[in-house]
């Protein structure tokens, strides 16, 4: 059982709304409800709200229009559509259009329970990445390209790929961490293709039961097991002719694998519970967080599969490995901020952005959205200060960049050099100290002194290399630009 979310209800049969409230109180969830599509879009307006079941036929807006809106405006909320017997071709255009799953009427409790837990787990994946929203649209002001912010080397070379490979069929495998972009690096892919104009259909692998894992992806027919009432297509289908992204595809289990590799190379697949082949024309793109060949051996993945999927590989670097970008991103959220809180924040002090610079951000963007998102609510003046920060933020900010120290530079330090009064924290500020005046100096010897150039060459802005050139004693090294 998933945990418990905020789920809104929008039909305008007060019975229907009666029994999915008591369905979905009972297991937790909080419930509001609205009685047509307007009221449920004023409702969402609140953003409060973590998944929306809305009926496709409803008075003054009906469902299409509450999908596209929450679309719109709300796109990590997922949608649900509850359609009529008879219907079922509308509900398969919404989730071709974006939404997350659809209910024929009448279902059974299940059945409304099953989608209902896949689609909370899908919003809490969504909390944890980054908002596509947040990220520019043909907006000159910020450097970046395809919806994605950054001109540093990092990203320049993610760019070069996504040029190279979006319009061929191949096969792309996305690695990173957690909230490095990797769903929108994929849509990325889908809009720079020939499929732009076709389904771009996502799936998080994660968030679907293992037991439901293959009608997910292939369908099922009527009767193929309990509460299949009626049939209906996978995401392999519905992604025909555009593209198929699976997401955290290290989570499917070992024995789906096979399935997915038949489909993946045929083109082709069966139903659950049919004997019907369907043959498909699907572009598939995946992504994951885990190392998959230390996955293949520890028998978790198939190496085949792996091959498979590994056509081209596209790894997303890390914020902590482009700290040269964060100005850029500060710059372009706090503006979204701005339309979307209705604040008027001008900017950001150079302290406060030196301590967003020094920051390792293991949460990555989607850290550091959240973090500006609630310094904008609070901020006191008309820019963030670095008073306006979180405290961990601003006390932290004296220590500088914190150093992406490898694990094999850490097993040089023993335990007798813990002896005497320094502490661990102690050794570790020093030494990256050291390591961090060691950097500056060597890059302002390589630019002759020239400190805007060894600012970029360092990946930190201009400023923060002045304060930490005046911290080390290096500013006699300095010869201007």
């Amino acid at each position: 059982m998933s945990e418990g979310a905020r789920i809104l209800i929008a039909d305008d049969e007060p019975n229907l709304r009666r029994v999915l409230v008591a369905i979905l109180r009972r297991d937790g969830h909080d419930v509001v409800q609205a009685t047509d599509g307007s009221e449920a879009l004023e409702r969402l307006s609140g953003g409060d709200v973590d998944v929306v079941i809305t009926d496709l036929r409803m008075p003054k807006v009906d469902g299409m229009e509450v999908l596209r809106q929450t679309s719109r405006t709300a796109p990590h909320v997922p949608v649900i559509i509850i359609t009529a017997y008879g219907s079922v071709g509308q509900a398969v255009e919404a989730i071709k259009a974006g939404a997350f799953d659809y209910i024929e009427k009448p279902f059974e409790q299940d059945q409304i329970r099953v989608v209902v837990e896949k689609a909370v787990k899908q919003a809490i994946a969504n909390r944890a990445a980054p908002r596509a929203s947040l990220y520019p649209t043909g907006d000159d002001s910020v450097r970046g390209r395809f919806g994605l912010v950054g001109d540093s080397a990092e990203m320049q070379n993610v760019f070069d790929i996504i040029s190279k490979v979006a319009d061929t069929p191949s096969t792309v495998l996305i690695t990173g961490e957690s909230g490095t972009g990797k769903e929108l690096v994929a849509k990325a892919l889908h809009e720079g293709s020939s499929r732009r104009g076709e389904p771009f259909i996502k799936i998080n692998c994660a968030a679907i039961p293992k037991t439901l894992m293959e009608s997910e992806l292939f369908g099922y027919e009527k009767g193929a097991f309990t509460g299949a009432t009626s049939s209906k297509p996978g995401r392999f289908e519905l992604a025909d002719g555009g593209t198929l992204f699976l997401d955290e595809i290290g989570e499917i289990p070992v024995e789906m694998q096979v399935k997915l590799l038949r489909a993946i190379q045929e083109s082709e697949f069966e139903r659950v519970g049919g004997i019907k082949t369907i043959k498909v024309d699907v572009r598939l793109v995946t992504a994951t967080n885990r190392d998959l060949e230390q996955e293949i051996k520890h028998g978790n993945f198939r190496d085949d599969l792996y091959y498979r999927l590994n056509v081209v590989p596209l790894q997303i670097p890390p914020l902590r490995k482009r700290r040269g970008d964060i100005p850029l991103l500060v710059r372009h959220i706090i503006r979204k901020f701005n339309e979307r809180l209705k604040k008027n924040i001008a900017g950001i002090a150079d302290d406060a952005l030196a301590a967003l610079e020094a920051h390792s951000w293991p949460g990555n963007i989607r850290e550091l959205e959240n973090v500006l998102e609630r310094t904008l609510l609070f901020a006191r003046g008309d820019r963030i200060d670095l008073s306006d920060l979180p405290d961990e933020l601003a006390a932290a900010a004296s220590l500088g960049p914190a150093p992406d120290i490898e694990a094999e530079s850490l097993a040089e330090i023993t335990p007798a050099e813990l002896s005497g009064d320094a502490s661990l924290k102690d050794i570790v500020r020093a030494e990256t100290n050291r390591v961090e005046r060691e950097l500056i100096a060597k890059a302002l010897d390589e630019t002759g002194g020239n400190v805007t150039q060894a600012a970029k060459l360092l990946k930190i802005s201009r400023k923060s290399l002045q304060m930490k050139m005046k911290e080390f004693g290096l500013r006699d090294r300095e010869s201007g630009g």
